[in-house]
């Protein structure tokens, strides 16, 4: 079985196929032929969502993953930041959640929310 996709490592955007042994066409550059074994291996996600704060001046801070997390581990991973209630003060790079959805990938807190 032959999987189409579109490359979005650098802007040439190039149109890859890859077959069950991992033969890849359509790239134009060895970081495209990477992605494309990547892609059909083991998908990736960067994550990136709000989390509910207890402060005086906003209601959620921004929150992001520190590497991209398994596709299939996202929804476990958005269930755990729903269940996150924090309280001020947070700092921009506070880890909220050590070990992401079971992956070993920390969750930061993306800004600062001092009150």
């Amino acid at each position: 079985m032959t999987r189409e996709f579109t490359c979005i490592i650098c802007p040439r955007g190039c149109h890859l196929r890859i077959d069950d042994s991992l033969n890849v066409e359509g790239h134009s550059c060895p970081r495209g032929k990477a992605y494309a074994i990547q892609e059909a291996t083991d998908p990736r996600r960067a994550l990136s969502s709000t989390a509910v704060i207890d402060s005086r001046c906003v209601n959620v801070i921004p929150v992001q993953s520190t590497a991209p997390l398994p596709k299939g581990s996202i929804e476990k991973a958005l269930g755990e930041i729903r269940l996150l209630h924090l309280k001020a003060p947070i700092h921009e790079g506070d880890v909220l959640i050590p070990d992401l959805a079971d992956t070993g990938i920390p969750l930061l807190a993306s800004c600062d929310i001092l009150i």
